[in-house]
Order: C-alpha cells, then structure tokens, then sequence
C-alpha cells in the first residue's frame, strides 16, 4: 500500500486533520535533527577535527543520505514502529490521540535540549506513541507486545554493544599503532575521524528518518479511515521529504548537547574520537539491518564511555554519565505518561 504525492497535497489542503498531523510530525523530525543528530558529530568537534560549521555540514549532508539510501535498501525499522502500537477503532479519534503522541515527543525533546541533556528522541517516540495508545484504547490493548519488545533487545543492544565495540575498537587501535609515531598519525587519524562522523550521520538518518516516516505513514492512513494496512512501501517522495526536513534540523545545530557527549563526558584524543564512532556506527548499522529501533544517542555515547573505561575508568566523567542515565530512565515513563495525558486531553476537547 502506498500514497501518491499527489493525492497527498490534494488531502493535505482539504483535511484539517491530516494538516494537523503533518505538521506535527515534520516538527517532530525537524526537532530530532535539531536536538539528536548533533551526537553524531560531537566527536570529530571535541577533538578539533572539524570545526563545528563544517561538522553540522557534514551530519547535515550524510543525515539527508542515510535516510534515503537505508529505506531504499531496508525499512524494517519503520514496520517494527508502525507496528507497535494499536490506534485502530473511530479513525477521528485515534488522529486526535496521534496529534497528542507528537505534542509530548516536541514537548520532551525541547525541554531536554534547554538544559543540554542528550535524550533519546527515538525513546521519546516509542513512549510517546505507546502512552497515547495506552489512552486510546483503554489500556495495555494499545501496545503490541511482540513488536514492543524489539526495543528493549534494542535497548540492550545499544548498552552493551556500543560500549564493548568502543572498548575494543580502541584497543585495536592501539594494539596496531603502538610502533607508530604519535606526531605522525595525528593527521591520519584526523582524516579518519571525518569518515567516522560521517558515517555516524548517515547511520543516525538511517535509523531515525524511519522511524518518523513510519508515524507518517500512519497519520496519512487514519486519514483515510485505514488503519489495518499489511505491509507497506514508503514513497520516494516521503523519503526526500523527511531526508530534508532532518537535514535542515540538523543545520541549526545544537551545541549544548555537542558539548556535553563530545567534550563534558570524556576528554577524548582524535583516534578515540575514530574509535567511538566507528564503534557506534557498526552497532546502528546492525541494528538497522534486523529491525531494532534503537538510540543513537544512546548507542554514540555508550561508545564513548567505552572508549574512555578502556584508557582508565576515572576517564570518564561518570556524573555527566549519571544524569545522561537519569534522562533515559525517565524518558520512558515521563514522555509516556505525557503522551497519555495529552491524549485523553485532546480526545476530550476534540
């Protein structure tokens, strides 16, 4: 099943709901590159590699590619998400309780931003999307487990593998420069810090672009009073549409949050900064492949904190790391119950 561009401006301009949703939803990938994106690239900027202009250009370009190549090739990620929860019954409704899933997840990751907390907008996302659910249906009927439960094996995924694959990535690295001369793998490091973040941006439009094309997908479908839709194709020109709406969230920036990842947590050399991201990248990419919607902010910083335990543990700064913790703990239940709340809101006033 898939949606035609035409026939999507043709709705867009005649259906104040799918209006709504639309909007809501690209506000919600703009903040996404905006607030999450900049992980990708506070290595290379911590380390002086790049300087943040270029960087932010980097992330941007690489962000824009990694959406559209990775749902060309594979988009189990956003049929894990769509099929996560359960916003079937009166089609007017469940776009009401959607539009308040959406309201929580800005609300969320704009707080977080103010204060330069990396949070998770992918776990903003799934709790935001389930509380609403949860609301919608009148319960725990509103979420899928089956599906549901792929996020915590990503969630486990990302914890474990990105810190390993950062401890060892350094390791390795080090084990095969250990001869060379520092002065003269410094630039050599610099240059393969640059591949890192790209591949760290291309990895994070790969794993969040389709996330949000998928709750997309399902504002469009409710919409058109269809919910029970099988297997779907995402259109090339949702694809374009969501690459460049995250592009241009991630040219604004977010500096706060590159400051705290690549510069407050660990004090990092540019081959540890290579390290983390390669590290980060591989583990994305693997979780991209089998279907796990996971955190990149979660997975980047992991790596880091792997790539700083491998020098020495005191490397790390483990009260940055505790309120980093903190925010995902709480993410869960805090933008779920928000979502929740909004919703029987929503669904009461409208």
């Amino acid at each position: 099943m898939t949606v035609s561009f035409v026939e999507f401006l043709q709705q867009l301009f005649t259906i104040p709901a799918l209006f709504i949703t639309t909007l809501l939803t690209l506000s919600v990938i703009l903040v996404n590159g905006w607030t999450d994106a900049p992980n990708a690239i506070a290595t290379c900027i911590s380390t002086r590699s790049l300087s943040p202009r270029w960087a932010v250009l980097l992330a941007t370009v690489f962000n824009f590619l990694g959406v559209f190549v990775m749902t060309v090739i594979n988009n189990s990620v956003a049929m894990t998400v769509y099929k996560m929860v359960d916003f079937r019954g009166d089609t007017h409704t469940a776009l009401v309780a959607l539009c308040a899933a959406l309201f929580a997840i800005v609300t969320w990751a704009t707080a977080a931003w103010w204060f330069g907390i990396p949070t998770s907008e992918s776990h903003a996302l799934i709790a935001g999307l389930s509380g609403a659910a949860i609301a919608l249906q009148g319960g725990f009927a509103g979420i899928n487990g089956q599906e549901w439960v792929k996020v915590l094996y990503g969630l486990v995924l990302s914890t474990f593998l990105g810190f390993g694959l950062g401890f060892i990535m350094v390791r390795l690295v080090e084990f095969l420069f250990k001869k060379a001369d520092r002065r003269k793998t410094v630039g050599f490091f610099q240059t393969a810090q640059i591949f890192g973040a790209a591949a760290m941006g291309f990895m994070h439009g790969a794993q969040d672009g389709q996330k949000f094309m998928s709750v997309f997908l399902l504002g469009m479908f409710l919409v058109k009073g269809q919910v029970e839709t099988g297997q779907f194709q995402i259109p090339m020109w949702l694809i374009m549409l969501c690459s460049l709406v995250m592009a241009l969230g991630t040219s604004v920036g977010g500096y706060r949050i590159i400051k705290s990842v690549g510069m407050d947590m660990v004090k990092l050399e540019k081959y540890q900064g290579f390290s983390a991201d390669l590290a980060a990248a591989l583990c994305l990419l693997l979780s991209s492949l089998v279907g796990f919607p996971v955190s990149t902010t979660h997975t980047k910083t992991t790596a880091i904190m792997g790539v700083g335990s491998a020098k020495r543990i005191s490397s790390v700064n483990w009260s940055v790391v505790q309120d980093m913790v903190l925010t995902w703990i709480l993410t869960f239940p805090g933008c779920g119950l928000i979502g929740f709340l909004m919703a029987k809101l929503f669904i009461w006033l409208f």
